[in-house]
């Protein structure tokens, strides 16, 4: 079920030019699957001569028939949820539910762009003499260089390339090495459905190769980038240098604040799911659970009953409900964020160790009472590792979700309507999510404020990032 996945360059599939691949893994098993193709500069320069000549034709081609075009590969992509959500399970680790959830929603994102495709409205503005016309045109900015993490093969894919095609751009696609096969398929879909030779292509390599070959090359006017911040720093200074311009959707390290009015039952059950998801490998994972002094105990004593039931397994499971890691390198990241906690006075709760040999599993682990100093509470775990403090005033949390670098996501559960609007005003995120968990959409923006990027993925902010304004001004002959 799992083939060795080629680059796609020019609207065909191809090995490298030098004949390397890169190991694919099964997570479940740390056992070899298959290959990808390694590109190289060879690579690199066939994929931007095809992406210059596909911006050519695509800009031409009406926004209602790119519409069309990717209405067509949002079908393509619903009908092959199961073959596909396998493929993804098989290589990333996730639960195959969730797999199927992750893919069904690409179909949705897809449509969303498609949609947005037909509304890059300009405007007339007034001018101050007669005869004379002022307007403000959307054009695509050109080709785009675009790099995705592994731990939603399609979800970061297909944003990026669906706001790139939706605008009238091409777009040369840095897929993850991890999880190739995933990447792979959204591309099948979209060229089946018609979409030229050169709009889009797909390669793998190794990523810092790749990026500074594609980042200054002056074919490419736009670079967006979904990974660790401290990489996408130094994405970003080298596209700055080069003044392309740029989206950067950065790690987080989301403040969950829960009140001592809040719905108890509601924010442990929905908070436990959105940090176990994906294994908590989720840039927008709840990371930091500060829990106001009267409901502590009771929130502690019902994420750990959750945290303790989790059945840990190969998502190809149908029982299963958290996945493996990754890869490897996660769960030596995992050892070391919960051996420094303890260290300096956390209290391990439950979890906390490897599961097996066979495999990257791990178990759900929370930490309690961690104190600022601890590596964890500072970086970012991208792991199943909560950590619960309690507070006690408005102020206090205010201090400690604002404390960090990062500002992606953030959580709040109150019943009070004053408090909510006031813990919405003061956190410093480009997204909250109070009383329940409403972000990642289509329809709605997605990024990032300080250290954790500029730009939007999602909603009608995210298309305007591959959008250039150019004014007319017009007097009659």
């Amino acid at each position: 079920m799992y083939s060795d996945v080629s680059l796609f360059i020019d609207g065909a599939w191809s090995a490298s030019a030098a004949g390397k691949t890169i190991a694919v893994l099964n997570p479940a098993s740390g056992e070899p699957i298959g290959n990808v193709a390694r590109a190289e500069a060879a690579d690199l320069d066939r994929a931007l001569a095809a992406a210059a000549k596909g911006f050519e034709t695509w800009r031409k081609i009406s926004a209602y028939d790119r519409a069309r075009i990717m209405r067509k590969a949002a079908g393509l992509i619903r009908d092959r949820v199961d073959a596909i959500a396998r493929v993804m399970t098989t290589e990333q680790g996730k639960p195959l539910a969730e797999a199927k959830g992750e893919t069904t929603a690409a179909g949705d994102i897809i449509e969303w762009f498609a949609e947005e495709a037909r509304r890059t409205y300009g405007r007339v503005v007034p001018a101050r003499a007669q005869g004379v016309y002022q307007l403000v045109i959307k054009e695509p900015v050109g080709v785009v260089a675009a790099f995705t993490p592994w731990n939603f093969p399609l979800n970061q894919a297909v944003r990026k390339i669906s706001a790139a095609l939706a605008a009238g751009c091409s777009i040369i696609i840095k897929g993850p090495e991890e999880t190739p096969a995933s990447c792979a398929e959204l591309v099948r879909a979209y060229t089946e459905a018609g979409v030229p030779a050169g709009v889009i292509n797909l390669v793998f390599g190794v990523p810092a190769e790749i990026s500074s070959y594609l980042i200054p090359h002056p074919l490419v006017r736009k670079i967006s980038f979904t990974g660790s911040t401290a990489v996408g720093k130094q994405l970003a200074a080298m596209a700055g240098a080069h003044m392309k311009r740029v989206t950067m959707e950065l790690g987080g390290h989301a403040p969950a604040i829960v009140f001592e009015d809040a719905d108890l039952d509601a924010a442990a059950r929905i908070l436990s799911a959105s940090k176990f998801r994906n294994a908590g490998q989720v840039c927008i994972a709840p990371t930091r659970f500060l829990v106001q002094e009267k409901l502590y105990d009771d929130f502690v004593s019902r994420f750990v009953a959750v945290a303790k039931k989790l059945k840990v397994g190969d998502g190809l499971d149908p029982a299963t409900q958290m996945g493996p890691l990754a890869h490897e390198r996660r769960v030596a990241a995992m050892e070391g964020f919960i051996t420094d906690a303890v260290q300096k006075g956390a209290e391990l709760v439950t979890g906390g160790e490897r599961i097996g040999n066979k495999g990257y599993f791990f178990e759900p682990t929370v930490l309690t009472n961690v104190p600022k100093t601890a590596r964890a509470m500072n970086e970012e775990p991208f792991g199943p590792v909560a950590m619960i403090t309690p507070f006690r005033e408005f102020d206090e949390v205010v201090a400690e979700a604002n404390r960090l670098p990062y500002g992606l996501a953030a959580y709040a559960y109150t019943r009070s309507t004053k408090t909510a609007n006031a813990i919405a005003g003061a956190v410093e995120s480009g997204m909250i999510s109070i009383n329940h968990h409403g972000l990642a959409l289509p329809e709605v923006p997605f990024g990032g404020v300080k250290d954790s990027g500029y730009g939007s993925e999602g909603g009608l902010e995210a298309i305007e990032g591959y959008l250039a304004t150019k004014f007319v001004s017009q007097a009659s002959a």
